[in-house]
């Protein structure tokens, strides 16, 4: 009797041992599912807040305009009208491409092509005054803006891992959130722009250097432009080179084009009609 006693002790000791161990395992389990979710809700968590918009900041023009003159007033407050629609164009752009490019998408794509487009405008401000008034100068300092935080984060993060298509071989690497990647893929290309030196009339000894240094900075546009379309093969949409690329590159030949007619204005017939050589088309 003792001995059956002392196996049924062990056996009844054993039993529990086991319903023990497979208890503390299933809470080990447990435990380490509930801390990956917790750590997969954090880095999502992490994700959508590196993806934030941010904003671009860009100085105020109007404090720093003389005294308007009546015959450019609508001009010059059409004008300003577009600078305040070109910043809220580059806020959206900035919403809308939340997870694309690469640490300096939102820079090279947004701001910078603002900047140009701002050079433009605010010298169409300076010249309306200019032709009853003294022209302004110095206004093209007010052009560059700068991006608020958040953008800078958001343009080279992806929304999130799960959402991050896989870029096409031979595209920017950066690209991780740019969904689709059907327009500039399969080839570079490059931009055809119309000569302007052609359509100049004679260019007088005093405005020679300034217009030949402008005629060259058109050269280096169109270089620029034909790089950047090699750098960026497999980004964006199927209008991305004509909205980042083509787009910006004709406001850029709109304000240099001005300058060179405003310094052959200067001591001759001001030449008219050179804004039509701005726009550029994209051979594929």
């Amino acid at each position: 009797m003792s001995r059956a006693l002392q196996k049924y002790n062990k056996r009844r000791v054993a039993i529990i041992g086991g319903v023990a161990a497979v208890a503390l395992s299933g809470a080990v389990i447990a435990g380490s599912a509930l801390a990956g979710e917790t750590s997969k809700s954090t880095n999502s968590q992490a994700a959508r807040t590196k993806a934030a918009p941010g904003t671009v900041n860009c100085p105020a023009v109007a404090p720093s305009l003389p005294a308007i003159p009546a015959s450019a007033k609508a001009e010059v407050d059409r004008n300003l009208a577009l600078l305040d629609t070109q910043i809220a164009e580059a806020n959206k752009r900035l919403v809308d491409t939340v997870g694309q490019g690469g640490a300096n998408f939102a820079q090279n794509a947004i701001v910078g092509p603002l900047k140009d487009k701002r050079v433009a405008t605010i010298n169409r401000i300076a010249t309306a005054i200019g032709r009853t008034a003294a022209k302004p100068q110095g206004l093209d300092s007010l052009a560059t803006c700068t991006l608020n935080a958040g953008a800078a984060a958001g343009g080279g993060a992806a929304a999130s891992p799960s959402a991050a298509p896989t870029q096409p071989a031979g595209g920017n690497a950066g690209n991780a959130g740019n969904a689709g990647n059907t327009g500039n893929t399969n080839a570079a290309g490059t931009v055809n722009c119309p000569a302007v030196a052609p359509s100049l009339p004679a260019i007088p000894a005093s405005a020679k250097a300034e217009v030949d240094r402008n005629l060259a900075l058109l050269d280096t546009q169109i270089a620029e432009a034909n790089k950047r379309l090699v750098d960026t093969v497999g980004q964006g949409g199927a209008n991305f080179a004509q909205n980042a690329i083509v787009g910006p590159l004709k406001d850029k030949r709109v304000a240099t084009i001005n300058r060179i007619a405003t310094a052959i204005g200067r001591t001759a017939a001001k030449p008219q009609g050179l804004d039509s050589l701005a726009t550029c088309t994209l051979n594929k």
